[in-house]
């Protein structure tokens, strides 16, 4: 082999495989795009936090490398961008302190979006417009303007833009949504879904930058998106009317006393919520170190004044084929995990992860979520099952042990990851893969929830895009 058919771009491969009779090794993506055997995807990040090294980077790099290759990494802070690069393990990529340029010198074939969430449209959309397929981050955007123009851009472009939904790849959710599809309870009706987030992990969105509204659009954006697009995927059809309450009555101003942040904190032996920083390697050197390039304190006080997001929330949804959600999320919960019911016409099922007095044990609260997000193996005293029951209106119910998979994130990120990179599908006619419509709906059902609190109304998803609810989404 020729040094310049190692060196072919991806783009490039495609461009004259019919010259050169490789058609036959072109395959399909579940997405709409083509993969080709043999020559690796050009992939570009922008966005260098833990969420972007750790996932979009490093874990691509380590399981996906023969058939991906980083040519870009972008942020606008220059010191997590050079830690992110050696964390990632790729000393040979280029690296950008801005987008437009490393569109136009790294020419990815991908580009993977991991920054602030008010800014993934700018992102996306230029993207989009240069044709180069796009994989995002959850929410997809966080006001109704900026979805509308994803939206215009993704009808208008030749390449696709993918979500990164990868609980719907969950092993415990797929599981759900196969007893659903199967007619186990016939037709959905209603659905209760309750998800807490514990002292820990719910403190740590009011630390970052998520606590400011205009950055994240609440968590009923940054967290809830993930929530809503369960829910949208599992009922199958589109939400269209939103009624929901929230307030902010734990954290922010919500105590007696405050600093800017933990480190060095006056208050450190009377708060519950301090965090020592000094602790965590991966944070000291990727935010602590670059502080001084962007002003960004990752270890805010979660008392701090300008905390604007809600801290409690409960969210009322109304669907095309009539299903009925509600649904809350709890941000100070002593312990983490959710429940969740359907009802049917011809039974319930319900299944529910992490609370205690289920569980009869005391689990370490401060590692849940870090477990969670980890992507190596569980050891055999961490395998236990999840409980799923069924019952029908007129019988005995059934106990469902199904394996306990919880590590990266109920086990779905390599599923979602080998449908996107290597074009391997799981399960196929589950629907797994989403697109910039599912994108769209879960960020509008966040949308439509801020603004009903805000305004004190019900409000329809038809009033914030252009975007008509269908009763079924797959018909």
């Amino acid at each position: 082999m020729t040094d310049d058919s190692r060196n072919m771009t991806r783009r490039s491969f495609i461009g004259n495989s019919g010259a050169i009779g490789t058609a036959a090794i072109l395959a399909s993506s579940p997405f709409g795009f083509t993969l080709a055997d043999n020559v690796k995807t050009r992939v570009a990040l922008v966005g260098t936090g833990i969420r972007g090294v750790k996932f979009w980077g490093q874990f691509i790099q380590q399981n996906y490398s023969d058939v991906a290759e980083f040519v870009g990494l972008c942020d606008i802070n220059p010191g997590r961008l050079a830690f992110g690069k050696s964390y990632i393990g790729v000393p040979d990529c280029p690296t950008f302190t801005h987008f437009d340029e490393m569109l136009a010198v790294a020419k990815p074939d991908l580009v993977m979006v991991a920054t602030v969430d008010n800014t993934h449209d700018e992102f996306i959309v230029k993207a989009l417009n240069a044709g180069i397929n796009v994989v995002t981050e959850k929410p997809m955007t966080t006001t109704a303007d900026k979805c509308q123009d994803i939206v215009n851009a993704a009808r208008q472009s030749s390449a696709q833009l993918i979500m990164g939904f990868n609980y719907r790849y969950g092993s415990l959710f797929t599981e759900v949504k196969k007893l659903l599809t199967s007619g186990t309870i016939g037709d959905v009706t209603s659905i209760d879904f309750n998800w807490y987030l514990n002292n820990y992990h719910g403190a740590s969105y009011f630390r970052r930058w998520h606590g400011i509204r205009e950055k994240g659009g609440t968590l009923l954006l940054h967290k809830a998106a993930h929530h809503f697009d369960l829910l949208n995927w599992w009922v199958g059809s589109d939400p269209v009317e939103v009624h929901a309450y929230g307030g902010l009555e734990h954290y922010g101003s919500n105590n007696a006393f405050r600093s800017a942040r933990c480190s060095g904190c006056p208050h450190k032996d009377n708060c519950e919520y301090f965090w020592d920083i000094s602790q965590d390697q991966m944070a000291m050197d990727l935010y602590k170190a670059n502080e001084h390039h962007d002003g960004y304190i990752r270890d805010g006080c979660v008392w701090r004044n300008e905390i604007d997001i809600f801290d409690k929330m409960a969210v009322q949804i109304r669907y095309a084929n009539n299903v009925q959600v509600a649904y809350s999320l709890t941000t100070y919960s002593p312990y983490e995990g959710f429940r969740l019911a359907f009802n049917g016409k011809k039974g319930r099922l319900e299944t529910w992860e992490g609370v205690p007095s289920l569980l009869e044990e005391q689990e370490d609260q401060s590692r849940i979520y870090e477990k969670g997000m980890d992507h190596t193996t569980h050891s055999t005293a961490e395998l236990k099952y999840h409980e799923i029951v069924t019952q029908p209106n007129f019988g005995e119910f059934t106990r469902i042990k199904h394996p306990f998979i919880r590590k990266a994130h109920w086990g779905g990120d390599p599923i979602m990851m080998d449908e996107i990179l290597r074009g391997k599908v799981a399960n196929p006619g589950l629907h797994q893969g989403s697109n910039f419509r599912d994108g769209a709906m879960a960020v509008l059902v966040g949308i439509a929830a801020r603004h009903s609190i805000d305004e004190g109304r019900a409000i329809r998803i038809d009033e914030l895009t252009d975007l008509t609810p269908q009763e079924n989404k797959w018909s």
